[in-house]
């Protein structure tokens, strides 16, 4: 890959940006349909032969999204929050990311890659000492473990069982996984994933909040890709990841698309997307003497081709709640020393 030009950088990174993005008047029930309530009812039902919940989410979104209905109805369970696609996410402040979530209860957390198996040796041990040291609900004195994997949509649930399988099992995939969300439509029959110790988890469908808390956040689980890009529209969101990148100082885009400068104005950078892709239409416009065949950018097509791309990692590891992460109060923690502040020794694993 060509190396981004300094000055290039330089200029770019002097340059004034959007502080903030157009919210108003977008209508972000319409985004996200229904609340799922079916998958969440059947999955309350499964709670008697769980022992150990895993929620698995999106480490670019790590304060954000997360459904508030795994804690109501599923959180008298032990919970291991997953954060996955680290590979995908920017974590310079993976310390006050873990301060903030600490902040929220939740104690126990890993990062993962599941494409290249990254962390996935530190699941198992991770659930079986968190059942090991619960009360287990129903389950006795059972040898086995059962485990449900839950999560809004497309964040990596199916995966990580896959993941499991190989590293435990070398059998390969159980559950299918796609890079759209709703491939996992129900609770799934109990999927063996370790033999010692001896151990099966359950994949659930996504289930999204009954209600998203803003506009933003919405915009944020969308460029995660939990819901279809068109209920958003692609041009929206591909104008919301510009903003993100630009305000971050983050121009691999530029490079990418060989641009030749960075730009705020979402309209143009996807025109010279789809004029350097290739991705033009005939537009038939009306003119005084009869219809003329018009070649236009597809500003879709480019939009489109602009969002798989960051989903893909080409443009760099990003940070979508690097403003949460500014605004979080910083809590020194003294008794366990500046350089491992909010992280308990047995209970954070990253």
């Amino acid at each position: 890959m060509r190396l981004f030009p300094r000055a290039l950088c330089n200029a770019a990174a002097r340059v004034v940006w959007r502080e903030s993005f157009p919210l108003g008047g977008r209508d972000v029930a319409r985004w996200f349909p229904g609340h799922m309530a079916k998958g969440l009812k059947k999955m309350q039902s499964s709670l008697k032969l769980v022992d150990c919940i895993i929620e698995v989410h999106d480490a670019r979104i790590p304060l954000s999204g997360r459904n508030p209905l795994f804690k109501e109805t599923l959180g008298i369970k032990p919970h291991l929050l997953v954060l996955n696609k680290m590979d995908l996410a920017d974590l310079k402040d993976q310390q006050k990311i873990m301060q903030h979530l600490k902040g929220q209860g939740l104690e126990n957390v890993i990062f993962t890659n599941c494409v290249k198996d990254e962390n996935i040796k530190q699941v198992i041990p991770a659930v079986t000492e968190l059942v090991r040291s619960s009360y287990r609900y129903h389950r006795g004195e059972n040898v086995e473990l059962c485990i449900m994997v839950i999560g809004v949509p497309n964040v990596g649930k199916s995966s990580l069982i896959n993941s499991l399988r190989r590293q435990h099992l070398r059998k390969g995939k159980a559950t299918r996984v796609g890079g759209e969300p709703g491939v996992t439509r129900a609770v799934m029959s109990r999927i063996q994933v370790c033999e010692r110790p001896l151990m099966f988890l359950l994949d659930t469908p996504g289930v999204l909040a009954p209600r998203i808390e803003s506009v933003e956040t919405g915009l944020k689980l969308a460029l995660c890709g939990t819901v279809l890009d068109h209920l958003v529209g692609e041009e929206t969101l591909a104008d919301y990841l510009l903003y993100t990148l630009n305000r971050q100082q983050l121009f691999g885009y530029v490079q990418h698309y060989s641009l030749g400068e960075a730009c705020d104005d979402v309209a143009s950078v996807l025109k010279r997307v789809a004029v350097r892709l290739g991705k033009t239409q005939k537009v038939k416009v009306l003119t005084g003497t009869g219809d003329v065949n018009v070649i236009q950018p597809n500003y879709t097509a480019a939009a489109r081709d602009f969002l798989r791309t960051f989903r893909s990692g080409l443009l760099g590891p990003v940070m979508l709640d690097r403003d949460a992460l500014q605004s979080a109060p910083h809590r020194p923690c003294p008794a366990l020393g500046p350089d491992m502040c909010g992280i308990p020794d047995l209970h954070v694993w990253a």
